[in-house]
Parts: C-alpha cells; sequence; structure tokens
C-alpha cells in the first residue's frame, strides 16, 4: 500500500497495533512480532481490546488541567462568559469522536461524567457534596451518555437524508413502507445475524437500529425516496439498501432541536 501511493513510513514513528480477544493476542505476544498495547490515530487512542481505557485516562488529564486553570481567573469572570470557556475548552474534548464510546462498561462513561460535574462545580463554585443534576439541569447541558447517542443519531440523520458518508450509508437497511407519497416513521433493520461477540454491539452496524429506532415518531418522519416506489407490489417486506437520500419533514436545524429536547428529558426527566 504504500509504495503504491508513493508514501515512505519512518520507523521511528510508526507503531504496529493488532485489536482482537485476550486469546487471539496471546497467541501473538508469545511470537516474535513487536506489536504495541496502544496507538494514537487522528488524536485518539486506540487500545488493543478497545477498552478505550488509555483515551478516556488522556481525556482526563487534559481535561482536568483545562478545568483548574480558570479557578484563577473565575472570581474576574461573569458566568455566561466563564461557562463559554469552559463549554469550549473541555467539552470539544469530551465530545470529539465521541461516538466511539456508545455502549461502553458504564465504569468508563462515568469517568467521563466526573469530568463534566468537576466542570460544572468550577462554574458554579459549588462543593463536591453537591448535588450536581439540577445544576446540569439549568445549564440544559446533556449527561456524557446522552451526548454520545446525540451524536450518533444526528450522524444517522445526515446518513439517511444526504447518503453521506458512502461507507457509513451501505451500512444501513431500512424497513420497507407501501406508503412512497406521505412521510413516514422511518425504521431501520437489524442485520439479520446477531453478533457472537459483546463488543461487535458497539459497531455502527449493529448499533445504529437499535439507538434510531427509540426516539418519538416526530423525530424519525421521514419523506420516502422515489427509490422505494419501484419496489414490486409482492416484495416482501424485509429490509432494502437505499439508493437515494431521504427527504426529512422538517429541517436539519428543527430536528437537532428537538432531539436535544428528547435527549434532555431522557437525562434529565422534569
Amino acid at each position: 500500500m504504500s509504495s503504491e501511493y508513493l508514501l515512505t513510513l519512518n520507523s521511528s514513528k510508526t507503531q504496529f497495533l493488532l485489536i482482537g480477544l485476550r486469546k487471539q493476542l496471546d497467541k501473538i505476544h508469545n511470537s516474535s512480532l513487536n506489536t504495541t498495547h496502544s496507538a494514537r490515530n487522528l488524536g485518539f487512542i486506540f487500545d488493543e481490546h478497545l477498552t478505550f481505557s488509555d483515551q478516556i485516562s488522556a481525556i482526563s488529564k487534559a481535561c482536568y488541567y483545562h478545568i483548574r486553570q480558570p479557578r484563577c481567573i473565575r472570581p474576574y469572570l461573569d458566568s455566561n462568559t466563564s461557562r463559554t470557556i469552559a463549554t469550549s475548552i473541555v467539552h470539544s474534548k469530551l465530545d470529539y469522536c465521541n461516538s466511539i464510546y456508545y455502549n461502553l462498561p458504564k465504569s468508563q462513561i462515568t469517568r467521563l461524567q466526573q469530568i463534566q460535574n468537576s466542570l460544572v462545580r468550577v462554574d458554579v463554585k459549588t462543593p463536591k457534596c453537591c448535588h450536581i443534576t439540577p445544576i446540569l439541569h439549568s445549564f440544559h447541558w446533556l449527561k456524557i451518555t446522552e451526548r454520545i447517542e446525540y451524536k450518533l443519531l444526528s450522524l444517522t440523520y445526515k446518513v439517511l437524508t444526504t447518503t453521506q458518508p458512502p461507507y457509513l450509508h451501505n451500512l444501513i437497511s431500512v424497513q420497507p413502507n407501501r406508503n412512497t407519497r406521505s412521510p413516514y416513521h422511518v425504521t431501520l433493520a437489524r442485520p439479520s445475524t446477531s453478533p457472537s461477540l459483546r463488543i461487535t454491539d458497539r459497531c455502527f452496524r449493529y448499533a445504529l437500529p437499535c439507538l434510531w429506532n427509540h426516539p418519538p415518531s416526530s423525530l424519525r418522519q421521514l419523506h420516502s425516496s422515489p427509490s422505494v416506489s419501484d419496489l414490486p407490489v409482492h416484495a416482501p417486506a424485509t429490509s432494502y439498501s437505499l439508493n437515494l437520500p431521504l427527504s426529512p419533514s422538517i429541517n436539519p436545524s428543527l430536528f437537532h432541536s428537538r432531539l436535544k429536547t428528547y435527549l434532555f428529558h431522557k437525562s434529565l426527566p422534569p
């Protein structure tokens, strides 16, 4: 591959990472191959078991550093300015590639949630013993789990309405709908074979149907693609792949606004 694109690899900056189950990797580690336990790709740390523990540790270190810094100048800032600085620096780190955190063990998500909680406490200058949920509610901030779901559902909406990017669009199948002239509630079909490994549930192909099919139907209401009308009337009601984008019944800004409201009430019920 490197010779085909006239690339030269720098051996001092190149790492060899194998990802797999522990039993599989134990056999390889005992061989002569020199592998690493984790490697950084586009600023995100991947480990050999995809636990992302190293990534979350690195994010925690960076975020807590930036959380401590504003304490020195917090008395001189108004609430809006302080909150803007906090969200631009810390939330941007928490949200970067956060869709990869989907379905991680609760212990790992809790580590990320503790960062957000610390950010809130610094902003409002509240002690650790104070309950954080009412403050999050007043800020109208989504918790970490819902921020991850927001990213994935937004991405799904984009894929359905634009068919981009193609490598994700090709992984989505939609349950067919016979009413091609009116909006309908798009339901994603689950893969015919269930994964035998728990980690597989975290991948886009398996996770998205479960996640997309749960929100209210008003969020999943799209107009049928013309390609659907080409299906034979007697065709079985199985899944099909979209050849053309679906037309949204609501504009993207309204969709994202309603999506955040839905996830906000799910995360922080009134």
